[in-house]
């Protein structure tokens, strides 16, 4: 990869079909695939072990390709539980591979992913597959829609990650160069006279030396001024 390209792996979770793309690029530059399959794994398996095949082909991905960084699709509830709970478990399984190999794990929710792939939060399948084939110049859509949505993934983290980065980055420096920050209320503070110890009935605080009278002194006439 060229200086400043940025490299992803997106995972799509799932536990039948776990979609795997990869994309080079960054902001402002063409976008290139990489590779793009799905991990398929038998309904009739074990869960368990659905799970430890799921997180063995991640692996190996990841130590062909080498990301940058692994963007999960965030899951949210579904109407159907049993489908949610197989997309969380696959999901955690794709953040613990990464984990594993010191690659950060960043997470685009489907919306955040449509809208920077096709300029539409609730774009469908359809759309987003389209614009996924446009953007990489590729000959054919990729299939099944898990392998177009683990490239969206990808091209969504190229695009907002760089920029979030290099945001996260000058707001980093800036905090480390920086005084530290007054709040409005402390130079009213700072006029606010401490209060005094408490003194016993009938005693008055003493005056500041400035605000004690001085001693007369006697002038050579041997009056008092």
């Amino acid at each position: 990869m060229s200086t400043g390209t940025l490299r992803v792996l997106g995972v799509d979770p799932g536990l039948t079909r776990c979609g795997v793309g990869v994309v080079d690029g960054r902001v402002g530059r063409t976008l290139r695939a990489v590779s793009v399959d799905v991990i398929r794994t038998p309904a009739t398996d074990d869960v368990a072990h659905r799970l430890l095949a799921i997180e063995r082909a991640l692996a190996d991905a990841i130590a062909s390709h080498q990301p940058d960084v692994v963007a999960v699709e965030r899951v949210f509830s579904q109407n159907n539980v049993s489908t949610v709970m197989g997309t969380a478990q696959a999901s955690g399984v794709a953040m613990v591979v990464a984990a594993r190999h010191g690659i950060p794990v960043v997470l685009h929710t489907p919306s955040e992913v449509k809208a920077a792939v096709t300029g539409n939060g609730r774009a469908d399948k359809a759309q987003v597959t389209a614009m996924v084939t446009r953007l990489l110049g590729l000959d054919e859509a990729p299939k099944p829609a898990d392998a177009a949505d683990a490239l969206a993934l990808a091209i969504c983290h190229v695009w907002r990650g760089t920029s979030v980065s290099r945001l996260d980055a000058a707001v980093a420096a800036a905090r480390r160069g920086s005084a530290p920050v007054r709040t409005a209320a402390e130079p009213i503070r700072s006029r606010i006279p401490s209060a005094p110890a408490h003194l016993p009935p009938g005693s008055s605080p003493a005056r500041p030396p400035s605000a004690r009278p001085r001693p007369a002194r006697p002038n050579p006439e041997g009056k008092p001024r």
